[in-house]
């Protein structure tokens, strides 16, 4: 709000929480979460706000999906290129510890693929830029984009 823009954010726990409680983590209920957050976002920026998501979203075909719901006039798809062992050694929740013991089945990196992006907007290596430079980064992006 301090530059008089709102915004709200999506991710992998607010949304968890309420729309997408009753989804599970295999392929075809990480789709239809994507596809929710997808409309969800859609509702929002019609509403005018600035929507930010955050969520792993492991493939080609459901960050294509989301493209197609909220348009690329409105989409930017940043990818935060992070090592899978990084991601180990930073999970505050244990998450990937219990996927490895096998208690987290579908767990993205570990018995679930990932497909990296092939041409997203934005990349930011998260072991070279801290969270203030890559967000730093992601503002530069928006001001030119929305300038465009």
């Amino acid at each position: 709000m301090a530059q008089g823009r709102h915004t709200y954010l999506l991710d992998g726990d607010n949304v968890r929480m309420g729309l997408c409680k009753d989804l599970g983590f295999n392929d075809q209920d990480r789709v239809e979460n994507i596809r929710r957050v997808s409309e969800v976002s859609k509702l929002f920026l019609d509403a005018g706000l600035i929507v930010i998501t955050s969520f792993i979203s492991p493939f080609h075909r459901d960050r294509a999906l989301a493209r197609s719901v909220i348009g690329d006039e409105s989409f930017i798809e940043v990818f935060l290129s992070t090592p899978l062992s990084e991601c180990e050694r930073r999970d505050p929740k244990g998450l990937y510890g219990k996927a490895r013991q096998g208690l987290i089945k579908n767990f993205t990196g570990i018995d679930s693929p990932y497909e990296p992006p092939a041409n997203p907007d934005i990349v930011i290596d998260t072991l070279e830029h801290s969270i203030v430079d890559s967000v730093a980064i992601v503002m530069k992006f928006y001001e030119q984009w929305q300038s465009r």
